[in-house]
């Protein structure tokens, strides 16, 4: 019975998307399991409220799509580089062990994916949970940046450090005429139509110029639609370029994507803030959970839409899992890292606006038998996945999802 009603659940909520862009994110969620697994977090969240399996736990602000590439490195704003949670497009309010589900289910469909028996996923998902109770039951937030990373982590910070602007407009940009702007030949980039790209020239040097700690001094020169992710491909995004007016020749990247309602919404048994905007929840709930927030982080609302408007980083970049398949121990400092930062983000937002206080999560840390029932539910539902990616390369090779409007 899953099964029968797919088609119809993806359809159903991608409709409203950018017809041409949905299907390239139809294309990337054929790709392998786990690609499908992040480009459909709104089933995860319709099909634990049905079943509703999962031990009580304190309420937290989480991130809403938490797997095991949605932590990365960025340049804060006091220009140091952080490893943390990095995608805030589903946050929102919601039992604390709602997040953890969907991270440990993310473990086991992508060590499945990387042929990593699943002996090894168990101890891993097992790993992340015991880190993430260890570091609640403490009661005390932790960060992390070059000085206090570990192992492949604390390469990965050094690396990204040591990425240049220069590196990024080499691969973004092109000087023509000495003119410098977006490229379209790389792939991620698709051209504008003339009207509009007017409108969002003009609405983005508006924003610079009358947006307090802004980069005013700087003129906007170009901008792209951007093509990135997977469970965002479908909403308007672009990609400006803009020029210092002050600095010859220093330039600056800024990406701005729609923001929907959180898609876990309709399905969290819990009394939400009223957000002025969807992109101020984005900011809002990003700003509590991180340590130190993003560089140049804001909002703007165009055209009616609201808008997450963030610096494309030189630094900002994922941890490729498929990296460290025959590193085992790389592997297990960075599981332990990443619940360590799930619980430390928790914790650094306890007690704001409806979410628990630090003594009930230090108290659920504390507490025993929540873990197994946790990796349970968690293990049966990566199973499920799987099925799902199966029934949906079948139906997407026959065509069905051809006729998204």
């Amino acid at each position: 019975m899953e099964l029968l009603d797919l088609l119809e659940r993806l359809m159903a909520f991608n409709t409203g998307l950018l017809p041409d862009m949905v299907e390239l994110k139809f294309e990337a969620m054929a790709e392998n399991a786990f690609r499908f697994f992040r480009g459909t977090c709104h089933l995860f969240y319709e099909d634990l409220a049905a079943a509703s399996p999962l031990p009580l736990s304190p309420l937290a602000w989480i991130c809403g799509d938490l797997h095991i590439e949605n932590f990365g490195s960025y340049r804060g704003d006091n220009k140091l580089v952080y490893f943390d949670l990095n995608d805030f497009d589903e946050a929102l309010l919601a039992p604390a062990a709602y997040e953890l589900a969907r991270m440990v289910t993310s473990i086991f469909i992508a060590f499945d994916q990387l042929k990593i028996g699943p002996k090894k996923a168990r101890r891993m998902a097992e790993l992340y949970l015991r880190s993430y109770s260890v570091t609640l039951a403490q009661g005390k937030a932790k960060s992390i940046e070059p000085r206090t990373a570990r192992g492949i982590v604390c390469d990965f910070l050094k690396a990204a450090g040591k990425s240049t602007y220069k590196d990024l407009l080499q691969k973004r940009t092109t000087a023509d005429r000495s003119k410098r702007v977006l490229s379209l030949e790389d792939e991620r980039h698709f051209k504008i139509d003339k009207k509009l790209r007017e409108e969002l020239l003009t609405h983005m040097q508006q924003q610079v110029v009358g947006t307090n700690g802004g980069p005013y001094n700087y003129k906007v020169k170009s901008v792209v639609f951007r093509l990135a992710g997977t469970g965002s491909i479908g909403v308007k995004r672009y990609l400006f370029l803009l020029k210092s007016t002050v600095v010859k020749q220093h330039y600056l990247l800024l990406d701005m994507k729609q923001c929907r309602a959180a898609s876990p919404l309709p399905y969290i048994p819990v009394q939400q803030l009223q957000w002025e905007t969807e992109a101020e929840r984005v900011t809002g709930i990003q700003r509590r959970m991180q340590n130190v927030s993003a560089a140049l982080l804001g909002t703007t609302t165009f055209q009616g839409d609201s808008y997450l408007i963030q610096e494309l980083q030189p630094v900002k970049d994922t941890i490729k899992f498929k990296l460290l398949k025959h590193d085992y121990r790389g592997m297990y400092q960075v599981i332990d890292d990443m619940g360590m930062l799930t619980a430390s983000a928790q914790l650094r937002s306890s007690g704001f606006q409806g979410s628990s206080n630090t003594d009930d999560l230090i108290a659920f840390g504390r507490s025993e038998g929540w873990q197994d029932a946790l990796l349970g539910y968690a293990l049966d539902y990566a199973g499920r996945v799987k099925r799902y990616y199966d029934q949906y390369v079948k139906d997407y090779k026959d065509g069905k999802y051809a006729a998204i409007q």
